[in-house]
């Protein structure tokens, strides 16, 4: 049986979702901030016969995150998006996404996978002597600009709007590192939760790349954000990115696909 889940779920959702708190970093943290009775936000769960969770669908605004550990009623899921205007925006883990992807008549967005990494210690951390500082409002502009400098980043016209409000329901953090009062590089997070946090934005500008800058930066987020008791992850598509990652304790926990 699928239903919409209201307030009444949320302790029987989080025990379902929290054994896999890093793949299910951006449901948790839209249930912890958002809830279930917002006009843009939606979930649904599927019940087997002893009325325990076995699958649920969230929706916020125009994307769709699907989550089970097996077999799950993937018709009738399909059924509820269908609803939507389309094409619809779907991400999750690939395996679970592939069973959406045999739908003919679901219309699905432009198709990215990247390998998706998580972290739970901080033994391969190390502390330096480059000054990192944390963003505060005043910095958002900054960042933005810096950000929009950088080739390979895509960045939204809302961005500036998405990420004050990120900081300010403390969802999101930057720390960064300044020359001469301009940000020559920062690293973010986005989607905390009380369970994790997904790093994001990680950027330098040219002409100070090759210092360790970046990893500096990592180095001191990663610590703070971990002394705190939440799990790190990230995805990435880059190769040589990974590697950096996994000299700082990151390891592989699977695929993640995103149809936007």
């Amino acid at each position: 049986m699928i239903r919409k889940l209201t307030d009444r779920d949320h302790h029987q959702v989080l025990a379902f979702l929290s054994e896999e708190p890093s793949i299910n970093l951006f449901i948790i943290g839209d249930l912890e901030v958002f809830g279930y009775s917002s006009e843009f936000q939606e979930i649904w769960g599927e019940f087997d016969e002893q009325d325990s969770i076995i699958a649920v669908l969230l929706r916020f605004h125009q994307f769709f995150i699907p989550y089970a550990k097996g077999g799950f009623d993937t018709e009738g899921f399909v059924s509820i998006m269908k609803k939507y205007k389309q094409p619809i925006s779907l991400s999750g883990k690939s395996d679970i996404v592939a069973k959406f992807e045999a739908f003919d008549d679901l219309l699905l967005g432009k198709k990215q996978v990247t390998f998706f990494a998580e972290c739970l210690s901080d033994e391969f951390l190390s502390t330096g002597d480059v000054e990192v500082k944390k963003a505060s409002i005043e910095d958002v502009d900054q960042i933005i600009e810096l950000r929009n400098s950088i080739e390979e980043f895509h960045i939204r016209s809302d961005a500036r709007e998405i990420l004050v409000q990120a900081m300010e329901s403390n969802t999101a953090r930057t720390y960064y590192t300044v020359d001469q009062g301009i940000i020559t590089s920062c690293v973010s997070t986005a989607a905390e939760n009380s369970m994790s946090a997904m790093i994001v934005g990680v950027c330098t500008r040219k002409e100070y790349r090759r210092q360790g800058l970046a990893t500096a930066i990592m180095q001191k987020l990663f610590q703070v954000v971990l002394n705190e008791g939440k799990t790190l992850c990230l995805f990435y598509d880059n190769p040589a990115a990974g590697r950096i990652y996994k000299r700082l304790g990151f390891k592989d926990i699977g695929m993640w696909t995103m149809h936007r």
